[in-house]
């Protein structure tokens, strides 16, 4: 088996040049407040969902069982997980017309040998690996076209558990805003809209239904 693809890592946590102590006091940049994209669970039916950022509030479909707190989290659950998260990186399908718009974050051009290993025996859990590969791993380059855009989120991947959940994304719905398995999914005219704004300073907070507030008309 290849080991785990590198281009999927954070930029934050890939190699840096080193640079001398005094010149990184003198020029470090203050690190911006974070923007937040909130998603908060409806009352019906479990993989309702309303998504806000930068003023847009819009329907989204999240895990077909709702969601559970992080550390509750379990593989194939079909639940979303509780927490703030990083978005690490973006990945574009280059054959889609018109192509989607490109983030601030760091972006990977798919490959139809891109996967997903969702096998948590192995040493590539949760981790893009390069198919074809004997473990169970997710196919990313899909016909469907969900991830036409894909988004990774920061459960689960530093460290990584084993039967944690594993590839919990930020990605295209299905007509109807059908159920995730866990990840957080929306239009792909909403993420052509959204995708422009999203950076390495930008972050996922998935609500708990007590936190989600009075539901909001949209």
């Amino acid at each position: 088996m290849l080991p785990p693809d590198p281009r999927f890592r954070p930029q934050s946590r890939r190699k840096q040049p080193k640079r001398a102590a005094a010149s990184s006091r003198r020029t470090a940049p203050q690190s911006a407040d974070p923007e937040r994209i909130y998603v908060r669970p409806l009352p019906s039916p479990p993989h309702a969902a309303l998504l806000t950022f930068r003023g847009l509030t819009l329907r989204c479909a999240i895990g077909r069982t709702g969601v559970t707190h992080a550390k509750q989290k379990r593989e194939g659950d079909g639940k979303s997980p509780i927490g703030r998260y990083v978005l690490e990186w973006c990945a574009l399908r280059p054959d889609r017309r018109p192509p989607m718009p490109r983030s601030q974050l760091p972006t990977i051009v798919l490959r139809r040998s891109d996967g997903w290993c969702d096998e948590p025996t192995s040493p590539a859990y949760n981790r893009a690996v390069r198919l074809p590969v004997s473990i169970s791993a997710e196919a990313m380059w899909r016909p469907d076209g969900l991830y036409d855009a894909v988004i990774g989120l920061s459960h689960n991947t530093a460290p990584r558990q084993r039967r944690m959940g594993s590839a919990i994304f930020f990605h295209l719905a299905r007509p109807g805003l059908q159920a995730t398995e866990g990840c957080v999914a929306i239009p792909r005219s909403a993420m052509r809209r959204i995708l422009p704004f999203l950076s390495e300073r930008t972050q996922m907070v998935i609500l708990a239904p007590a936190d989600a507030g009075r539901p909001k008309r949209v």
